[in-house]
């Protein structure tokens, strides 16, 4: 690999040595601090004494190739972590030190962690009823985003380091509109308090749960400390600007007993301070470093980009110099289209996406961003690059999984294979279920099958064999075979003795049926990574419903229940690590 002078000096620095390291966007920061780990094992620093943190799990990706390519030889395991993910480990290591002290009502029990998805379930557990009650009245609000907004203000309280207690309070010091509004921030108190306190009767650990007790009851413990800092000498801490104000004070305290350090501050980013990132306490943690080195120099921006950079900044802030090429000068990085009509907008970015291609830019190298990608902008903008035969694949983390087709095919057959639950799927929902699972088939096919076969009063399928002979041609018998085959699989579940939990339940389906030649999961890597995502959503649902002896048919209702509720999934790294060839 082809270094700067001053990354080499960075990455090959004494093994005592504290760095802070800034720089714009593409300046090689992370590559000093890949190559500054690889410098660490060469030197024979043990690899479980060397600590990786980042703001997010998906940030550790280029760490964690390094660490998985032969290039690193076999030895101990280097630590790649969020502070949160630390948090959590500590707690679950020392739970016996916090349990009582944090005010658990099972201290000699253990502790259950909470996904986004299960701490959405308890939340709306112990708001559903408050609703009822006439709390937040005057509030047009969906209530899986209610719920979600609760848990972000009590994750912010963590994150920033600030009681719980204080969130009304601080919303409403905050709030300039309508006093007889303020009664909804009373409200969102007390169903913040309402719900801590019950994870404190459960033992349930949402995310500020464990980042409160990790930082008041732990971190000042002198066994834990003493762990922490016999564990890891050496700190690699990436993205330092996107982590929030406690996460610094943590590092901060910290740095002085670490044998070496290095910091990676990206300058001008920041950019999750809606989620409580704050890049002022993070750049001040550059004075507790013993060298600051800046690296100005992109190596993957052009000069007409940072120009054009540097022009909207000085536009939205007078107190910027505009660059001296001035804004005439960027037509070669900037084209802007104005057109009247949607499908225009879509026809004119198809046609500057194809002028690129032919240019000899890779398809991997070019994105669409859009504030919001609903799924008319999603499919009309794919169909339209797919029929010129150029690759494209979507990409939308906060996308609910019951949005997902593949999610909705699954479920309906859930809801077919478990006639206990008492959930009757529409003839749609069958039919567009079908059209999914079975390799091929169109709507029309899949839609006159089921007014043919299905009984949503007994949610019953009747075998393609009794259909008359002319339908059954125009259904055709590929289709009907596969039909066959999927309803002979639900039928023998059905008869099954002992109900397996859902996750294994989709499992099975997945893995018999619907990944086999001839069905819709069988070259559909989209609808294999979702159906991933779902077995994963619930198998961790159920992990995290383990104290209420709930049976596996009751849990499997309970899941549906939350996901028709518009509860989201947690973040799941195989939505970001799908990267095909090109």
């Amino acid at each position: 690999m082809n270094l700067t002078q001053s990354q080499h000096d960075i990455i090959t620095a004494p093994l005592d040595t504290r760095f802070f390291l800034s720089g714009p966007s593409g300046s090689g920061k992370t590559t000093v601090g890949v190559e500054r780990m690889r410098f660490l094992l060469e030197q024979g620093v043990p690899a479980e004494s060397i600590l990786v943190l980042t703001p997010q799990r998906t940030l550790q990706e280029p760490y964690k190739a390094l660490l998985q390519s032969p290039a690193i030889g076999a030895g101990g395991e280097v630590t790649l972590a969020t502070v949160g993910g630390l948090a959590r480990r500590m707690v679950d290591l020392f739970w016996s030190l916090a349990a009582e002290p944090a005010g658990f009502a099972h201290a000699d029990q253990p502790p259950v962690f909470l996904t986004l998805e299960t701490a959405q379930y308890y939340m709306s557990h112990v708001v559903r009823p408050l609703l009822d009650e006439g709390y937040f009245e005057s509030l047009t609000i969906n209530r899986n985003r209610l719920y979600s907004q609760i848990i972000d203000n009590l994750n912010k309280a963590a994150v920033v380091g600030f009681p719980h207690s204080q969130i009304g309070e601080r919303l409403d010091k905050a709030w300039m509109g309508d006093p007889s509004q303020r009664r909804i921030y009373a409200d969102a108190q007390d169903c913040a308090n309402r719900f801590r306190q019950y994870c404190l009767d459960h033992n349930l650990l949402d995310f500020s749960l464990q980042l409160e007790i990790f930082w008041e009851h732990l971190w000042g413990d002198s066994i834990v400390h003493d762990y922490l800092t016999r564990t890891y000498r050496h700190l690699i801490y990436d993205n330092v600007e996107e982590d929030g104000a406690r996460a610094h004070d943590i590092i901060r305290e910290w740095l002085p007993d670490l044998d070496s350090a290095l910091l990676i501050y990206d300058e001008n980013a920041g950019y999750r301070r809606f989620l409580g990132a704050d890049p002022e306490t993070g750049f001040r943690l550059s004075t507790f470093c013993d060298t600051q080195t800046f690296l100005a120099e992109s190596f993957v921006t052009s000069a007409g980009v940072q120009n054009l950079s540097s022009s909207l900044a000085s536009v939205i802030d007078p107190s910027i110099a505009p660059p001296p090429e001035g804004i005439d000068e960027l037509d070669e990085v900037l084209q802007y289209a104005d057109t009247h009509y949607y499908p225009e907008l879509l026809d004119w970015l198809t046609d500057e996406i194809a002028t690129l291609l032919e240019e000899g830019i890779p398809p991997s190298e070019i994105v669409v961003l859009a504030p919001y990608l609903s799924d008319a902008l999603r499919f009309s903008l794919m169909h339209r690059l797919e029929a010129r035969n150029i690759p494209v694949r979507s990409h939308r983390p906060s996308r609910s999984l019951r949005d997902e087709p593949a999610t909705q095919s699954l479920l309906t057959l859930a809801a077919l294979a478990h006639p206990q639950w008492g959930i009757r799927p529409s003839e749609f929902d069958v039919a567009y279920a079908l059209m999914q699972a079975i390799d091929g088939m169109d709507l029309i096919r899949a839609n006159l099958l089921t007014k043919i076969v299905y009984r949503a009063s007994g949610q019953d399928l009747s075998p393609f064999d009794g259909i008359k002979p002319e339908v059954q041609e125009r259904i055709t018998y590929v289709f009907g075979a596969h039909y066959t085959e999927l309803r002979d699989w639900l039928l023998a579940y059905r008869e099954q003795a002992e109900v397996p939990p859902f996750d294994h339940f989709l499992r099975k389906l997945f893995g018999e049926i619907l990944s086999q030649p001839g069905f819709g999961f069988h070259r559909d890597l989209d609808a294999a990574r979702v159906a991933a995502s779902l077995i994963e959503s619930v198998k961790k649902f159920r992990w995290a419903m383990a104290s209420s002896e709930a049976d596996a048919l009751t849990l499997g209702r309970e899941y549906i229940a939350m996901l028709n509720e518009g509860v989201i999934a947690a973040q799941y790294l195989g939505a970001w690590n799908m990267e095909s060839e090109d």
